[in-house]
């Protein structure tokens, strides 16, 4: 994925791709400075979390623009969380995402909330940058309140 981040962006520069461009520096820029802030090495892993942070800001950022009404920011920056999409694995469906945490379930056997930090642990482990992990909580959140 780090290596189709760099082809993608000699891409963007010669096609004149100003947004794709742009949000690939940004990634490529925080990439950067978490390698140098926290003397992280820069792998497949450090690039799924910087993605999710960074579709995670943007969606927030969504809720806002909505609030104020400003349709042409809400496209735009949902056009940035469709690039950054691109370099994330595959994403689960609600179905699989179920499977998962059905299985963790079995295996775990969570009796009440107390064991939300366990499961969640062993669902972010098998899911990180196949998910959301903000739906699969609240979903993991739902089924222990069943139980």
């Amino acid at each position: 994925m780090l290596e189709k981040l760099d082809k993608d962006m000699i891409e963007a520069m010669k096609n004149h791709e100003k947004e794709k461009l742009t949000v690939i520096r940004m990634v490529k820029a925080s990439l950067k400075q978490e390698e140098i802030d926290h003397k992280k090495e820069v792998n497949e892993d450090l690039l799924i979390d910087v993605l999710n942070r960074q579709i995670k800001m943007r969606k927030d950022s969504i809720s806002e623009f909505e609030k104020g009404g400003r349709q042409d920011l809400i496209d735009q920056t949902q056009s940035e969380i469709n690039i950054l999409m691109e370099y994330l694995p595959e994403q689960l469906s609600k179905e699989e995402i179920e499977e998962v945490i059905n299985r963790l379930f079995e295996e775990l056997k969570p009796e009440s909330q107390k064991d939300m930090g366990r499961v969640m642990g062993q669902a972010q482990s098998e899911l990180k940058g196949k998910a959301d992990m903000k739906e699969v909580s609240n979903m993991i959140r739902e089924k222990l309140e069943e139980h």
